[in-house]
């Protein structure tokens, strides 16, 4: 029989990406939501996943969940950043809590939070993590307390990334929040920081690519264990704006500053605009992620052309029509790059 997966969060942008990778890498795959009629049919186009009733903020729904899987996927986060403090570290115990009991192995998405400048500009998986925001420290002991699990038996292994986007929901993420608008043909760009200043994508359906085959050299990987997934690097940061426009056939739209000010005035009554502006300071200087590890160990990064990437984003978003994404050239090498190692 398949090996078992549970995902905590499958209805956000990483979780559904992983749902797809390990289903095309032959896992059962099993998702935990509190309203699981709801998401099946708000999913409809992924009917493989078998939906059971739970809240990550109980344990005993997570433990029950996660009986006979290999791994539990944790990709939950509050929507709209909502109460990350009283949360996110409840619900990673949660988890831990559920691994201890069933043997499963954690499967994290890190993220550059939990670094601050004095590991800029190159982060190796080894970088000090000295982070100066709330969000940053929150992700410092998350990942505390994965590596002490692992000191007690439970398998982990993190995947970490820059700025994400794609997948089938848009999360809580910049490209979706801070570039476009949702729902909404493209009339501008908005660009959080100086142009010239480097910047790290993750397109989620490459990264989820990269964690299955991972998990499908299971027996090669540490108790714990972290990568670093390169994605793509901007070197000039406005490259993404300037795609953006390309792919979308609005070359004149102009590219505008985002209004730092407006979010400033707006957090003490906007969560999102708060937690928005606690991360200027990743704008402000590059910050690339080395992959040489994670190359070393699969000899190869999964990786879709970056006009690939934003179409499929764009045209999930709403921003674009399908049949301006399918028009792309190197739709064929995006569809090749996919099946090679």
């Amino acid at each position: 029989m398949a090996s078992t997966a549970l995902i905590i969060g499958a209805t956000g942008g990483f979780g559904g990406e992983m749902a797809l990778a390990l289903r095309n890498h032959g896992w059962q795959v099993r998702a935990m939501h509190r309203k699981p009629r709801a998401a099946a049919r708000q999913f409809a186009d992924m009917s493989f996943i078998d939906w059971v009733k739970g809240d990550a903020m109980n344990a005993a729904d997570v433990k029950a969940a996660a009986v006979n899987a290999e791994i539990v996927v944790h990709a939950v986060n509050p929507p709209g950043y909502r109460n990350w403090g009283g949360t996110v570290v409840p619900m990673i115990d949660n988890t831990i809590a559920a691994a201890k009991a069933t043997g499963a192995r954690i499967v994290f998405p890190g993220t550059v939070y939990n670094f601050g400048p004095d590991a800029f500009p190159l982060l190796g998986e080894a970088s000090p993590q000295n982070p100066k925001t709330r969000k940053g420290a929150l992700r410092v002991e998350m990942e505390r307390r994965l590596r002490a699990a692992s000191e007690e038996g439970v398998k982990v292994l993190i995947l970490r990334a820059g700025d994400f986007f794609g997948g089938p929901n848009t999360g809580n993420n910049w490209f979706a929040q801070g570039l476009v608008k949702p729902g909404k043909r493209l009339r501008s760009v908005a660009y959080p920081g100086p142009h010239h200043v480097g910047h790290a994508w993750a397109y989620l359906p490459d990264m989820a690519e990269t964690a299955a085959r991972l998990l499908a050299r299971a027996d090669d990987l540490g108790a714990f264990e972290a990568f670093h997934f390169g994605g793509h690097w901007l070197e000039q940061g406005i490259e993404m704006a300037d795609v953006i426009r390309t792919v979308a056939r609005r070359s004149d739209a102009p590219v505008k500053k985002l209004p730092w000010f407006a979010l400033t005035l707006l957090s003490p009554f906007v969560e999102t605009f708060r937690e928005m502006r606690e991360m200027r300071y990743l704008w402000k200087k590059p910050v690339r992620l080395d992959n040489a590890k994670l190359v070393a160990f699969l000899g190869h990064e999964p990786h879709t052309p970056l006009d690939i990437a934003v179409g499929t984003t764009l045209a999930a978003l709403g921003c674009i029509d399908a049949e301006q994404r399918a028009e792309n050239p190197h739709a064929a090498d995006a569809a090749l790059m996919k099946g090679t190692i």
